[in-house]
């Protein structure tokens, strides 16, 4: 317990010996408390309910602006709803680049097509626009178009276009790390993988939450034990991509496949890039416990 009065110590090395000493003691004092406490606990359960309802931590997501769109059904036309009709029907990918792709826009395209089963990159030509290679995929039954942006020499963000009417979505992108840079990667396999969406919760999350869906297949492959999983907290997107290993018959881990990246939305169009249906404004980042997705 610290002194009623404090005491001056001209000394350095013993004022923090002294200090170093009050910081043990009140460290075994907590052990010794939480000790009691647990032992409590566990004679009588309840108390560590009452405890945890009476102490929950304050956060930017639980004190976030109420909005009144959070778990509310989906309004207007559903341009994804052929995708969630017809589940005998699998989506067809096809991911491209900015016109004069260098090599990070290629290797990142290429990450795309590694984890988007039935996709297929083809190289872009100067002479098409967006609109030109969305009616090129649509005569040739692609269900999206995935455009990846470059500025100099540095990938930037992704726009996907939903076919043949849109709409279409610009996304930021930052934070890419290639698999092979990351520690105890494992090799994916050709598998279909299961697809994990959290925290799409408002209506626009649930829009951006359907695009994700209508790019794979309606049936995993569980005997890959393959997983992507879309993370949403304060409206950053992350993206992730696991394979489960069973240890023994309880006990389960994780082993990352890679690659990892992280986006932001920043504007929704309708149609194929044609009127602005949302947009995102630097004003909007003011208010830090406002979430749009």
């Amino acid at each position: 317990m610290a002194p009623d009065k404090p005491i001056r110590v001209r000394n350095r090395l013993r004022r923090k010996e002294l200090f170093a000493k009050y910081k043990d003691e009140r460290n075994k004092r907590r052990h010794e408390e939480r000790a009691e406490r647990a032992k409590e606990e566990r004679e009588n359960p309840e108390l560590k309910a009452k405890r945890l309802a009476e102490n929950v931590p304050n956060t930017i997501e639980s004190m976030r602006v109420f909005d009144e769109t959070v778990n509310a059904e989906l309004e207007g036309t559903d341009e994804f709803s052929e995708y969630f009709e017809n589940t005998d029907k699998d989506p067809k990918v096809l991911v491209t680049t900015s016109e004069n792709p260098k090599k990070n826009g290629l290797i990142f395209a290429k990450m795309l097509q590694d984890f988007l089963p039935g996709s297929v990159f083809v190289e872009r030509k100067e002479k098409y626009t967006m609109k030109d290679m969305a009616s090129y995929c649509s005569k040739r039954q692609f269900s999206d178009l995935i455009v990846v942006n470059e500025d100099k020499n540095k990938v930037t963000g992704i726009t996907f276009i939903h076919l043949p009417t849109g709409p279409t979505f610009y996304f930021s992108v930052t934070n890419i790390i290639e698999s092979k840079k990351i520690a105890g990667h494992g090799n994916p396999t050709s598998h279909i993988p299961e697809l994990i969406l959290n925290n799409f919760s408002t209506r626009l999350g649930q829009t951006v939450g359907r695009l994700f869906q209508s790019l794979f297949p309606h049936r995993p492959q569980f005997q890959g034990r393959q997983v992507v999983t879309l993370h949403n907290q304060r409206d950053f997107i992350f993206f992730r991509r696991h394979r489960y290993k069973f240890k023994n018959e309880k006990r389960v881990g994780l082993q990352e496949l890679g690659p990892q990246f992280t986006m932001k939305l920043r504007r929704v169009q309708k149609g194929i890039r044609e009127e602005i249906d949302w947009e995102h404004k630097p004003s909007m980042d003011r208010d830090k416990k406002k979430f749009y997705l």
